[in-house]
């Protein structure tokens, strides 16, 4: 039986380039041990990330029946949301833009054959 269950985080205030540094840090790992090695990351999308891996494990756990600790990272991304555009204005009239880039956040958790 090879269930996936997926979790979706939009609209994170958070540029993509930022978030897919922790992102590959768990990729193909154990739930429960990305989510205690998610706690000692020193980075800010270290939180957002948790949450939402926690978030797809309760699926799991709710909806389909399946042990937390059976449970790894088979996919998760960090996608480009939209940019929110600012502007700050500089000497002689000028303007300079400001990018706030925002993330979507989605994992996909499968379970692993216990023989």
């Amino acid at each position: 039986m090879d269930v996936e269950v997926k979790a979706v985080a939009k609209y994170i205030l958070m540029s993509p380039s930022k978030a897919r540094l922790v992102v590959d840090m768990v990729r193909g790992m154990g739930a429960q041990d990305a989510l205690n090695m998610l706690k000692f990351v020193p980075k800010a999308a270290a939180k957002p990330i948790s949450r939402v891996i926690q978030s797809a494990v309760a699926n799991a756990e709710e909806n389909y029946g399946l042990a937390a600790a059976e449970l790894y990272v088979a996919e998760i991304t960090a996608d480009a949301g939209p940019t929110l555009k600012r502007r700050r204005f500089a000497a002689r009239g000028r303007v300079k833009p400001i990018l706030k880039r925002m993330t979507h956040l989605t994992v996909v958790l499968a379970s692993r054959e216990q023989d």
